[in-house]
């Protein structure tokens, strides 16, 4: 089963290393002090630990937080470094992440594309 996250909304990656110990609140907080974003507005939230093999989305439906998970089995994330920085993904980006791609495509020569 694969979840569109870019269909609840507009996705946001957290730059940098989080504590995925972490909770629910703990990144609501971090969220709203840090970035200065509304963690109720329905948007999604990626969180990256150290190991870059797994990542937390935070989401608010309306009614509650939705905290998910997501461990890759093969492979590490290339997730941007900066902690003081969050970027908005495209759909496009979101796809290539949760296939476990970079969100940025490198291009190696003009006749292929591929991702690192």
């Amino acid at each position: 089963m694969s979840i569109r996250l870019s269909d609840l909304g507009q996705v946001y990656l957290v730059c940098g290393k989080t504590d995925m110990r972490q909770g629910v609140d703990s990144l609501a907080y971090l969220v709203k002090r840090q970035f200065e974003l509304d963690p109720f507005s329905g948007q999604v939230f990626l969180f990256c630990g150290g190991r870059k093999d797994r990542f937390k989305a935070l989401y608010w439906d309306g009614q509650g937080f939705w905290l998910l998970y997501k461990r890759f089995e093969n492979g590490k994330l290339t997730w941007p470094n900066d902690e003081h920085e969050v970027k908005a993904l495209t759909s496009e980006q979101v796809d290539w992440l949760m296939k476990g791609f970079s969100i940025s495509p490198k291009i190696k020569s003009t006749k292929s594309r591929d991702f690192y």
